[in-house]
């Protein structure tokens, strides 16, 4: 998968994470990888740029297991992107499967 493709992707599901809960960012990084390969240097620009545009809200929580953490919180704005995003989403799924049914069709 494209490098451009996958930050997308990530951006999806890092809002949907954090829509869910607050985490902290090594957190949502753990629970994405259980899914597909991701690195440090993909999330935390994620994270900055959702922040510094407003999707979410960063509060400090103190951690007996090392430095304070830094966690995430979906604002409002966040929520609502999140719904367009998700919206474009599926009509993006459907748009490339009824092409690649096209290609099936005639793979046969």
């Amino acid at each position: 998968m494209s490098t451009q493709l996958r930050k997308g992707v990530f951006e999806i599901c890092v809002l949907t994470l954090v829509n869910d809960r607050d985490m902290y960012g090594y957190e949502i990084m753990e629970t994405i990888s259980r899914v597909m390969i991701v690195k440090e240097s993909t999330i935390y620009p994620v994270l900055r740029r959702l922040t510094t545009e407003g999707n979410f809200e960063t509060y400090m929580v103190k951690s007996d297991e090392g430095p304070d953490r830094k966690y995430y919180r979906i604002t409002n704005q966040g929520k609502e992107k999140l719904r367009i995003m998700i919206e474009e989403w599926d009509q993006f799924v459907l748009d490339v499967n009824s092409i690649l049914k096209m290609y099936r069709k005639g793979d046969s």
